[in-house]
C-alpha cells in the first residue's frame, strides 16, 4: 500500500498563560484506502490530529505530508482547494442548512466550487440513494431524525468523491443502534468508492470495526487491538 498521510516528528503546543503540549514527535503513516480509528480520553488531542490532517490547523513542530507535499506550505488558495477536492468531513455535529432540503445540503461542496445546482442535484441524489436516503432527497432538514441528518451530512462530505473521510465523533450524537448503522455505512463507503477514512471516536465498538487503531495517550500513539 501507499502511503497517503505521514507525520514526521509532529508536535503541537498552544500558548497562553501556561505553554499546553498537546503532543511531541508523532511520526507515521496512513496507508492510502485504509480505515484508521484514533481513540483516545477527552482532552487527548484526538480532534487537533484530525484538524491536522484536514489542513485546519498547523504543528508547531514536524510536518504533516499529504501523498508527500507538506500541508503548511500549501498557498490559501491551495489549502482551499484540497479541502474542497480531497477531503471529506463529518463532525458530531452534522452542521447542515436547515432552511434547504437534503438534496441541496448534499450539493454544497459542488455549489462552493462553482458548480450550477441542476448539474449538481442528479450527484446529490445518487449519494443520498447510497446512504439509504432517496425518499428524502426534497425534504427539509429540519423534518429529518438525528441519524437521517448525519446521513445526509456524510453523503454530502463523499459528494466529490475525495481522496479522504475524516470524520470526528460522527457517531457520538446518535443512540447506539443508529450509531452502529452510521459506521457501517462509512465502512462500506470506505470499501466501495476507495476513499482513506480516518475516525477520531470514543466509540469502542466503531473503533473495533476499523481496519486499524491507534490510541492517542499522553502525547504518544500507540497501536490498539481489539479482541
Amino acid at each position: 500500500m501507499t502511503a497517503i498521510y505521514e507525520f514526521r516528528d509532529v508536535g503541537k503546543r498552544f500558548s497562553g498563560p501556561e505553554n499546553l503540549e498537546i503532543f511531541k514527535n508523532l511520526s507515521f503513516t496512513v496507508e492510502e484506502g485504509e480505515s484508521l480509528a484514533i481513540v483516545g480520553t477527552s482532552g487527548s488531542g484526538k480532534s487537533t490530529l484530525l484538524h491536522l490532517m484536514g489542513a485546519l490547523d498547523t504543528p508547531t513542530d514536524g510536518a504533516v505530508l499529504f501523498e508527500g507535499r507538506d500541508l503548511a506550505s500549501l498557498t490559501p488558495d491551495e489549502t482551499a482547494r484540497f479541502r474542497n477536492t480531497a477531503l471529506g468531513f463529518v463532525f458530531q455535529f452534522h452542521h447542515l442548512l436547515p432552511e434547504f432540503s437534503a438534496e441541496e445540503n448534499v450539493a454544497m461542496p459542488a455549489l462552493i466550487g462553482g458548480a450550477r445546482l441542476k448539474d449538481v442535484l442528479p450527484e446529490a441524489r445518487l449519494m443520498l440513494e447510497r446512504v439509504g436516503l432517496a425518499h428524502r432527497a426534497g425534504s427539509k432538514v429540519s423534518t429529518l431524525s438525528g441519524g437521517e441528518r448525519q446521513r445526509v451530512a456524510i453523503a454530502r462530505a463523499v459528494l466529490l468523491r475525495p481522496r479522504v473521510l475524516l470524520a470526528d465523533e460522527p457517531t457520538g450524537n446518535l443512540d447506539e443502534s443508529t450509531g452502529a448503522h452510521v459506521g457501517e455505512l462509512m465502512a462500506r463507503l470506505n470499501a466501495d468508492l476507495g476513499m482513506t477514512l480516518v475516525v477520531v471516536t470514543h466509540n469502542q465498538e466503531l473503533a473495533a470495526s476499523m481496519g486499524r487503531a491507534l490510541e492517542l495517550r499522553a502525547g504518544t500513539l500507540y497501536e490498539k487491538t481489539y479482541a
